[in-house]
């Protein structure tokens, strides 16, 4: 007896096209095409994932140096006056603080400042 696969099929078929809801012309409604825009879509996020957190952490170093050459240092030697001062602060919080809280920033390049 043949095996139709029909009910596999459709549902591996419908999975993809719902994946493919809101491309453009073919790519949303033809399964070869549609599967193509998909991987390709999965991949760039799979890649991109990593590199958001890159593009993050770039983000933040350039906030905290723009700030902390307001007060005459470079980024690293803040970062190396903060590690020495045993300042426990991320990037992230860092980057905020220069921007939410100007006066508290100058307070820690300034504890960064005197441990150099």
């Amino acid at each position: 007896m043949r095996v139709k696969r029909g009910f596999k099929a459709r549902r591996r078929r419908k999975k993809i096209l719902k994946l493919a809801k809101g491309y453009r012309g073919g790519r949303s409604k033809l399964f070869r095409t549609a599967a193509d825009s998909v991987d390709k879509a999965l991949m760039y996020a799979y890649r991109d994932r990593k590199a958001r957190k890159r593009d993050f952490r770039k983000l933040w170093i350039a906030r905290i140096n723009a700030a902390v050459r307001m007060h005459s240092l470079s980024y690293s030697k803040f970062m190396h006056g903060l590690k020495r001062a045993e300042v426990q602060l991320d990037r992230k919080v860092l980057a905020e603080l220069a921007i939410s809280d100007p006066a508290g920033f100058a307070k820690i390049a300034e504890l960064a400042a005197q441990q150099l």
